[in-house]
């Protein structure tokens, strides 16, 4: 479909209908919930919105193509951001989503359902409407559009151009072109079939335990003892993810295994990890390595120490950090600027950051007496 551009359709809609997603709930209540819950109602959260203040007019339409892409959302955080008093009051959380100014509601209804003032959406799963009846509906009914079960559909904002930012040689955001080496491609396997199913407007990802479950295969196995060390293996595979695991360099995921006493107390020097991430600088300059999961392949940690007195059992862990590289970006803004004018939004998003991690799998193997004994003497 073509970009989406302006969708105003008479003057000063920019907090009206038919833009506000609250309205199309009145309707689609059920795609109005899940959407309210979906990273794309939060694509303008207060790491966003705290960032625009030093940004260049350049920049910030930059991050707004995908994060707010439409014109009056732009208008609306202009007018936002020249009115510092909302900073006294930044707390984003005490804000209901029905109050929010345009711009703060992200990736919105009328951002993939609106072209040239005309809504669109997917056929009809039943057998269609004739044109009379379809001019009775709200807005004169809909276009019809295979596009929404396209996975080019969501190209635009998750996959650069040929000639956008590169490290290395590779984009750093390449999502659709790694889906379309992809098994899951061949297979017809679309992304809305992952991330829309049922065409349910969630779009979970990297941020939901359970839909990362369901891509890959994790665990961990073969412990044992010998000479005075303990062993054992952690693996991921990417059984089901239909792109790199994991996509962009924002998230990280960690392998990892370590001693504790008998409280419960991780045992210094006794820890092992290794990383699943594209990590890269700050600046986006230096990728330090790449080591995620193309579909298929397998990240594993072989995990040896050797085995310390105080132990009494080893606990093998896969922890997911969605927004690992989010997080770093405000703890140097806060370091730089502990006091700026947008340090109470840089603040919250590092709090949410911090707070989107969570473990994947864990599992642990007591050290009996017997064993301790023969291999710590």
């Amino acid at each position: 479909m073509a970009e989406q551009g302006s969708v105003r359709i008479s003057p000063d809609l920019s907090d009206q209908p038919p833009l506000a997603p609250e309205t199309c709930g009145f309707c689609h209540p059920s795609q109005y919930t899940d959407w309210m819950e979906s990273r794309h109602a939060r694509a303008m959260g207060p790491g966003a919105i705290g960032q625009f203040f030093s940004m260049s007019e350049e920049e910030s339409r930059a991050c707004l193509n995908c994060h707010a892409p439409l014109h009056e959302q732009f208008d609306a955080l202009t007018r936002y951001l020249d009115d510092l008093q909302w900073v006294e009051s930044a707390d984003l959380s005490a804000t209901t989503h029905a109050r929010k100014s345009l711009h703060e509601r992200g990736v919105i209804c009328a951002t993939c359902h609106i072209r040239a003032g005309r809504w669109h959406g997917p056929p009809r799963r039943r057998d269609p409407l004739s044109s009379e009846t379809m001019e009775a509906f709200p807005h004169r009914g809909w276009v019809s559009s295979h596009a929404f079960q396209d996975s080019r559909f969501c190209a635009a904002c998750h996959q650069f151009s040929s000639d956008g930012s590169r490290l290395n040689g590779k984009l750093l955001e390449n999502t659709y072109e790694e889906w379309r080496a992809s098994p899951q491609a061949r297979q017809g396997i679309s992304c809305q079939t992952c991330h829309m199913p049922d065409r349910r407007h969630l779009f979970r990802g990297i941020h939901d335990p359970e839909t990362v479950r369901g891509g890959v295969d994790v665990g961990s196995k073969s412990f044992s003892f010998s000479n005075g060390e303990v062993s054992v293996l952690v693996f991921l595979t990417n059984t089901g993810v239909g792109h790199r695991l994991p996509t962009y360099v924002t998230p990280e995921i960690r392998l990892g295994a370590r001693q504790l006493d008998k409280n419960g107390v991780p045992i210094p020097g006794t820890e092992q990890i290794e990383w699943v991430a594209r990590k890269v600088s700050l600046d986006l300059a230096t990728e330090y390595f790449d080591t995620r999961l193309s579909p298929g392949q397998t990240a594993t940690l072989a995990y040896k120490r050797p085995l310390s007195a105080h132990a009494e059992s080893l606990v093998t862990r896969v922890y997911v950090e969605p927004d690992a590289l989010y997080t770093r970006i405000y703890e140097a803004l806060l370091d730089e600027e502990p006091d700026g004018q947008d340090s109470l939004l840089i603040r919250k998003a590092l709090e949410e950051s911090q707070a989107s991690g969570f473990t994947l799998y864990e599992k642990h193997y007591p050290i009996g007496k017997a064993v301790k004994n023969s291999d710590t003497r």
